[in-house]
């Protein structure tokens, strides 16, 4: 089976390629913006050096895609946050071209990373199943975006039939190299004592995480049978202030919502933090998600709880980003 991954050298991206690696009969196709240096895991991969939002990309990308089995699109920018014209371009419009370049191709499937920050405004005492409506949180210009790419998904299956489209939305995802990401930002100093004093409270900041390894697994059980539409994921616990507060040592301190939104936004115009306030929005609107449909079509469950994968998270902050995906150092033997 030929796969591409379009946004291999992302986190996101990166996780699923190592997991892709250790299947034996796939042939792996790897797309980003510039090409990677060939170490580890790289090796194994055919890469190509292709801008979502040069002129003729379509084209380009249906050229790697004639022949492949399934594309992935993993692709997406959160960062500039402060030019919301690049993130529109790179997130909506390139997402566009890599659907018309599957299409122009003949992929056979086309899996969508996308995000439980798609659904509207929804419960924190409950959980929302696939069918919850997907306008998005208005005041986040990354769950509006969300719900651009699905809406225009909805527009491809129904008019390629053929095509089956398939969208993954997975809760915050947690690993080791997202901490050392974050390490390198102003939440990351504060981080890297493994201690908040003060942990803001409110009935409604309660999340979902999950470790980007089991996001991994759900992509590939994806790509090994026929299923399409939606797939939630996340891990147990929910994360509140009790859990946050608990993990870090800190005292719950209750603030309303504009508090949050007001010390997000001043932070992030100051250039303290890179997070706009629009995704405390997103935090305190963004419904619970349930996960059965990955349980019972897909047979996923997460290996690791959320509270282990933050644990990682934070244990990795202050450490340098490796640039090579391969964490085992071996050699990939086909059968």
């Amino acid at each position: 089976m030929r796969v591409v991954i379009v946004g291999a050298t992302g986190d996101a991206g990166a996780a699923l390629l190592r997991r892709l690696w250790a299947e034996a009969d796939l042939d792996l196709v790897g797309v980003a913006r510039r090409i990677p240096e060939p170490v580890g895991i790289r090796r194994d991969v055919e890469w190509h050096a292709i801008d979502l939002v040069a002129e003729a990309a379509a084209d380009r990308l249906a050229d790697v895609f004639r022949g492949a089995d399934a594309v992935v699109n993993m692709a997406w920018r959160v960062q500039p946050s402060h030019d919301a014209r690049r993130l529109f371009r790179t997130n909506v419009l390139g997402s566009r071209e890599i659907a018309r370049a599957a299409v122009a191709a003949g992929v056979g499937s086309l899996v969508q990373a996308s995000s439980v920050g798609v659904y509207s405004p929804g419960p924190k005492d409950g959980f929302v199943t696939e069918r919850y409506p997907r306008r998005g949180v208005l005041r986040s210009s990354y769950s509006r975006h969300r719900a651009l790419v699905e809406r225009m998904l909805d527009q491809v299956g129904s008019d390629y039939p053929g095509l089956r489209v398939v969208r993954v939305r997975p809760a915050l995802i947690f690993d080791r190299t997202a901490g050392a990401r974050i390490g390198r930002t102003f939440a990351g100093r504060l981080l890297r004592h493994r201690r908040i004093p003060l942990v803001p409270a409110h009935r409604r900041l309660r999340l979902q995480a999950v470790h980007a390894d089991d996001v991994s697994e759900a992509y590939a059980r994806i790509l090994r049978t026929d299923v399409r539409g939606a797939f939630n994921l996340a891990a147990d616990p929910v994360l509140d202030s009790r859990v946050f507060g608990e993990f870090f040592h800190g005292v719950r301190v209750p603030l309303p919502a504009p508090a949050l939104v007001g010390a997000a936004a001043l932070s992030w115009w100051s250039r303290l933090q890179p997070i706009d306030a629009g995704w405390v929005h997103l935090a305190l609107e963004a419904p619970l998600v349930a996960t059965d449909r990955a349980a019972t079509e897909l047979g996923w469950n997460p290996r690791r709880d959320a509270v282990a994968a933050l644990r990682e998270m934070v244990a990795a902050v202050g450490e340098p980003r490796s640039e090579d995906p391969d964490r085992s150092g071996g050699v990939r033997h086909r059968t």
